[in-house]
């Protein structure tokens, strides 16, 4: 789950309102991209580089937001997997306004996205279970999760805007109380079977959402465990719950309202700030659950806190991608982004099948040196560049080409 994944459709038009068709938002392409390029600049290591270099501000800086905080918290790189599910939901309602003009029967397009969401589960299965013994049976893997959504996602696309809301309030309260009410680890809990301790336990009604101790660790042990696995399934290291894809959902859904407003016959400056208000306000809600011990913040296991946080930032990064490219025209800035976020699905292969053969191939064939020349603790972040560049020029290649991966 820690590995974004790309929104499962990038639409090539949308009608514009009153008619006709327009050319592709070049906002949503720029923020894709940004967010892939943070996924693909792990590779970078900061985090070994603070390590060598521990009294670095900018590295430590750096580092903090290149990793995912242990639980309760926020960085930037945890902001990467729901600014992608974000972006899902956009990507669908621009693309449903574009095929309503197509010749297609209202059910082939409803069987193309079931069969979508059923590829993008599978791969996921199929992406985590590389190196394995046998097929790992687990779906808190990024596509997964947006697979296990997808299908709510489309037929929600095509009722009103209320009816959205509707379906997200819904979504997070429920969510919230499946953990509210599920009772906290008595004197007899297995803390070691569990792979927490009483340590790890969040404070107050907070405690309701702490590792591994929660609803969705629960359900996973009985659910799980209907696979075949090589062992038992007892706990996520990590706390990453199948669950997990209903609170995403909501995410998703944020994205759908957000798509439709770009769609809307209104001005551009309207759209931005109304984009702008609905972040902050989410923003600002997720963190007073947080501080107030509602609900607190925890990407992990998608709070409904979490998801009104990140979807704040991600409406507040589309408003200011939309404000730039879209209302100003400042486009040309964005090009090398824009060639990551109109192939999002090839850079996430790329980044997570060949990652490891590009960083082995560059020294062998150029020299160690290349990487190393401005000292050891800079070499792994030297390489790291390398290795993006390649996978960028890879993205190039098929962009000149016109070839674009879609699911």
């Amino acid at each position: 789950m820690n590995s974004p994944a790309p929104p499962a459709e990038t639409p090539k038009a949308a009608p514009a309102p009153g008619g006709g068709v327009r050319d592709r938002v070049a906002s949503v392409d720029a923020y894709r991209g940004l967010i892939m390029l943070l996924a693909m600049a792990k590779v970078l290591e900061f985090s070994r580089l603070h390590e060598e270099l521990p009294k670095n501000r900018l590295w430590g800086f750096l580092a903090y937001h290149q990793t995912h905080v242990p639980w309760r918290g926020c960085s930037l790189n945890d902001l990467i997997q729901p600014s992608f599910s974000f972006l899902v939901g956009v990507a669908v309602s621009l693309s449903i306004a574009r095929r309503t003009t197509d010749n297609q029967y209202p059910w082939q397009r409803t069987l193309q996205a079931l069969r979508r969401a059923l590829i993008l589960v599978l791969l996921g299965v199929f992406l985590r279970s590389l190196g394995a013994n046998q097929t790992r049976w687990i779906f808190t893997d990024t596509l997964s999760q947006l697979g296990l959504g997808y299908g709510f996602l489309y037929l929600l696309a095509l009722r009103s805007a209320r009816a959205q809301w509707a379906a997200l309030a819904a979504i997070l309260v429920g969510y919230w109380l499946l953990f509210a009410l599920y009772p906290l680890p008595g004197a007899e809990f297995d803390w070691a079977g569990a792979g927490t301790s009483p340590e790890q336990m969040l404070p107050g009604f907070a405690a309701h959402w702490s590792l591994n101790t929660n609803a969705a660790w629960a359900f996973d042990t009985w659910f799980l465990n209907l696979f075949p696995p090589r062992h038992a399934f007892t706990n996520s290291s990590g706390g990453y719950a199948t669950l997990s894809f209903l609170p995403t959902l909501g995410t998703m859904i944020l994205g759908l309202i957000a798509g439709d407003v770009l769609l809307r016959d209104r001005e551009p400056l309207d759209k931005v700030n109304w984009l702008a208000a609905v972040g902050l306000a989410g923003i600002a809600a997720g963190w007073l659950s947080d501080i107030s011990g509602l609900c607190p913040i925890v990407k992990r296991i998608w709070t409904p806190s979490w998801v009104l946080f990140s979807g704040g930032w991600s409406f507040l990064f589309l408003a200011g991608f939309y404000l730039v490219m879209d209302v100003w025209k400042r486009r040309s800035w964005a090009f090398g982004l824009t060639v990551i976020g109109t192939n999002s699905l090839a850079a996430y292969l790329i980044a997570q099948l060949f990652v490891d053969f590009i960083a082995t191939a560059l020294p062998r064939h150029l020299g160690r040196r290349w990487f190393s020349f401005a000292g050891g603790a800079y070499q792994q972040m030297f390489l790291g560049a390398a290795v993006v560049l390649v996978e960028w020029l890879l993205l190039f290649w098929l962009y000149r080409r016109k070839i674009f991966l879609r699911i």
